[in-house]
Order: C-alpha cells, then sequence, then structure tokens
C-alpha cells in the first residue's frame, strides 16, 4: 500500500536574521503548511536532530525549520532524517527528505524543483548538505529539492550579495514569498508525491 511520508526541512537562519531573504524557504513553507488547512498544525517548538525548532508535524508532512546557521545545516539535516526514520521504524526508501532553499539565480517568488544532485549554485547551506548526506549511501532514497527565487542585487561582489541576502524583507518581498512561494512549494510537493506514487506503482507491478 503506497503510504508516503515526508520530511520536508526549510534552510535559514535564526535571529538577528531570520527575517531576512536568505529564509525565504522559511516563510514559504508556513506559508503551505497554511494553505493545507486543519490537516497540517500550526508550527510550534518541537525537537528534531537533537535540537530545538519550529515544526509542523502530520503523517504525510513533516515540516521543519532547520534551527542552525545556514552554512553549517548538512550535519542537522542529516541527524533529523536519520531519527525520524528510526523513531518511525521506515525505511530510507520509505521516507522522503525534501530541502527548501532560497536562490539568487531565479526572481523572486519563482518555485521549481531541482534534483538533489543539481549544481549547488554556491549555495553554502546545499553545499553543507551534499557533505553530510550522499544519496549514493542510501539506494532507493526519494530526496529533492525546492528552491524559491529571490531576485539577485545588480552588484555581483560578495559584500554587495551577502548583504542583499542578510537584510530583512520588506513587506512586498514578504508578500510575494506568502502569495506565489507558499502555492509554488504545494504544488511541488503534490508532483513529487504524484511522481512517487507512479514509480511504487510501476514497481509494485513487476513483483
Amino acid at each position: 500500500m503506497f503510504d508516503p511520508r515526508f520530511l520536508i526541512v526549510s534552510l535559514g537562519n535564526q535571529a538577528p536574521y531570520y527575517e531576512c531573504l536568505h529564509s525565504a524557504g522559511h516563510f514559504a513553507l508556513v506559508s503551505a503548511q497554511r494553505l493545507i488547512g486543519a490537516s497540517q498544525p500550526p508550527f510550534a517548538s518541537e525537537r528534531y536532530g537533537r535540537k530545538a525548532c519550529l515544526a509542523s508535524p502530520s503523517h504525510t508532512y513533516t515540516m521543519v525549520q532547520s534551527p542552525t546557521l545556514m552554512n553549517v545545516s548538512g550535519p542537522w539535516v542529516a541527524k533529523a532524517w536519520k531519527e525520524m526514520l528510526e523513531n518511525h521504524q521506515l525505511k530510507p526508501s520509505e521516507l522522503s527528505l525534501v530541502v527548501v532553499h532560497d536562490d539568487l539565480e531565479e526572481e523572486l517568488g519563482h518555485v521549481r524543483i531541482r534534483k538533489w544532485n543539481a549544481s549547488h549554485r554556491g549555495h553554502n547551506g546545499i553545499k553543507s548538505i551534499n557533505s553530510s548526506l550522499r544519496i549514493g549511501d542510501f539506494p532507493g532514497t526519494h530526496w529533492s529539492r525546492i528552491s524559491i527565487g529571490i531576485g539577485r542585487p545588480e552588484a555581483r561582489d560578495q559584500a554587495s550579495v551577502s548583504d542583499y541576502v542578510l537584510r530583512k524583507m520588506t513587506r512586498y518581498q514578504r508578500d510575494i514569498i506568502d502569495k506565489k512561494a507558499g502555492p509554488g512549494v504545494l504544488n511541488c510537493l503534490h508532483l513529487l508525491q504524484d511522481d512517487w506514487e507512479e514509480r511504487y506503482s510501476k514497481e509494485a507491478s513487476k513483483s
């Protein structure tokens, strides 16, 4: 019986940089949770990967905001995923891992599914995760990324980019993330679930 389970982790920063563009994944995930409705509880303090973090757990979607600094997300993401496997007695192939992160190369609010091993595009959070979780070590897993466009400043030097991603979001930027990125993330999750079910059905028909 097809019974999809997802661990969906958004990357971002904590205070005082929680409300910056680098944390667009956090805000997109909250928007998606609200759109799902009563079956997906509001975010509240929980413990995952042995750290306190904001989470919204349900049977199908366990949504968690990474509690670590963006650039060192990997060890915690790996720990949270392995912990959930153990706590729910799941095989790696039974728990899909989806990482939601910001993307400087896409326009504000644009959402897309990216393959797990697609280019990190210089994103330090993705680099950290790739160093801590290798998909080749877990055959049959269903891992994906969902990128949230945040645009890019005209100046491309490191200082300008750093200032841009760590600057507090404007009301306009927050509204775009809420109105476009939230529905976009939810749509991506549905597509990932449909793709998983299709592959599950094909494998079941062979056995």
